[in-house]
């Protein structure tokens, strides 16, 4: 199978639903073997049959983001599997919205632990095999939240860390031929835009139809979106785009 990432292992967290399966399908498309892992083990499990049912060369594996010795040992069974680590997507994430006088201590911890120590914890595991091989491409998903959402103190404080954890990893491994970047959602139609119209009592597509009026382009995001950009980053060509965040939101965002 030849194809933009043939030759290319990816390896992706929160793969198996919504924005990270997306991914994983695209790299999996385009020729990469993919490395994904994911803590819903009956997703993870059904998105691994689907993509080998396609003939699609895949390692996945249930482990917590939030745990460093989980996290290391899928990192290093996906590199015993297929001999390298190319590209990372720190996906992984959740939400615990709630305005600030109503938001729990562990509604903070969560998010913090999901999206920052799980970024971190994967791309310290990948590092050094990028770093032993001189290639590597690391992609954070962000978020347009990360310029300010109500509700989600804990969220929009993760996603901008996100942001100013890519641009310090592109500023010490650029010399590696390790590129960072982070790619920022708007609204995309997932499992967790989901739980955010179940959170405030309307049906999905009222909320996806309150969204789509304030888009530019006049409708809301898909996975595959996110994809785009996620593998634009990713491609070899990429290698002189480097701390950047762009925002796939239908719009200009600041």
């Amino acid at each position: 199978m030849t194809g933009r990432f043939s030759g290319r292992v990816a390896f992706v967290t929160g793969g198996s639903r919504g924005i990270g399966k997306g991914i994983v399908e695209r790299f999996a498309e385009e020729g990469a073997k993919v490395a994904f892992i994911d803590l819903n083990e009956e997703a993870l499990v059904q998105t691994t049959n689907e993509l080998r049912e396609k003939g699609y060369d895949v390692f996945s594996k249930v482990a917590n983001v939030a745990d460093a010795e989980q996290v290391e040992n899928a990192v290093k069974e996906a590199y015993d599997a297929f001999g390298s680590i190319d590209i990372l997507v720190n996906n992984a994430g959740v939400i615990r919205d709630n305005l600030l006088f109503k938001m729990t201590d562990t509604d903070w911890q969560t998010v913090m632990d999901v999206h920052l120590k799980g970024s971190f914890n994967a791309s310290r595991a990948v590092q050094k095999y990028m770093v032993e091989n001189k290639y590597g491409r690391i992609i954070n998903i962000s978020s347009t939240s990360a310029l300010g959402n109500r509700g989600q103190a804990n969220y929009a404080a993760a996603k901008a860390g996100l942001q100013g954890f890519t641009k310090t990893l592109a500023i010490e491994l650029g010399k590696y031929g390790i590129t960072a970047n982070s790619v920022a959602p708007g609204f995309i139609e997932t499992e967790m835009t989901k739980e955010t119209a179940a959170r405030i009592g309307i049906p999905f597509e009222q909320l996806i139809q309150a969204s789509v009026a304030n888009i530019p382009v006049g409708r809301s995001g898909k996975p595959e979106d996110i994809a785009n950009a996620v593998a634009f980053f990713a491609d070899e060509r990429s290698s002189f785009v480097n701390g950047q965040v762009i925002y796939v939101a239908g719009g200009p965002k600041n």
